[in-house]
């Protein structure tokens, strides 16, 4: 990911953050939310301001890392340990966050929901790499 991309990430999560979600949620041009998970080894709790879609209850969001050869640390975290916070907009709920890969049935349809929300975004982060990106479901506990 370009120092320019990663810096104007860096600078939308501060300011989703720092307002606590008054600003941030369509600040890229997209719905995006934080989400907090636990560090599989560190035990601090890591946030990620994630573009995603909604499927019935649920946010699905995109392990892209830009489309680099490797998945976000927020991935490992998930998978060690699912339950996670997610903030959409103002609203702060608790979740859990199942990793869905491109073997599941589900897979194809949830690509396309938030790929298309995204404008296209992801088709090219996944021809960038030929690592599968995996696709996360975070479900309102």
């Amino acid at each position: 990911m370009g120092t320019l991309q990663s810096g104007f990430l860096g600078f939308h999560q501060a300011v989703y953050q720092g307002t606590r979600g008054i600003i941030g949620h369509r600040m890229i041009g997209v719905p995006s939310l934080l989400m907090t998970s636990v560090g599989r080894r560190s035990g601090k709790r890591r946030t990620a301001a994630l573009v995603y879609a909604k499927d019935a209850d649920s946010f699905v969001v995109v392990a892209s890392n830009g489309g680099a050869d490797v998945p976000p640390g927020w991935l490992h975290n998930v998978k060690a340990q699912p339950a996670v916070e997610v903030q959409v907009g103002r609203r702060r709920l608790d979740a859990t966050a199942e990793v869905i890969g491109p073997d599941d049935a589900r897979y194809t349809a949830l690509w396309k929901l938030v790929n298309d929300r995204n404008r296209g975004r992801y088709d090219r982060y996944q021809d960038k790499t030929s690592r599968r990106i995996a696709l996360v479901r975070l479900t309102p506990t």
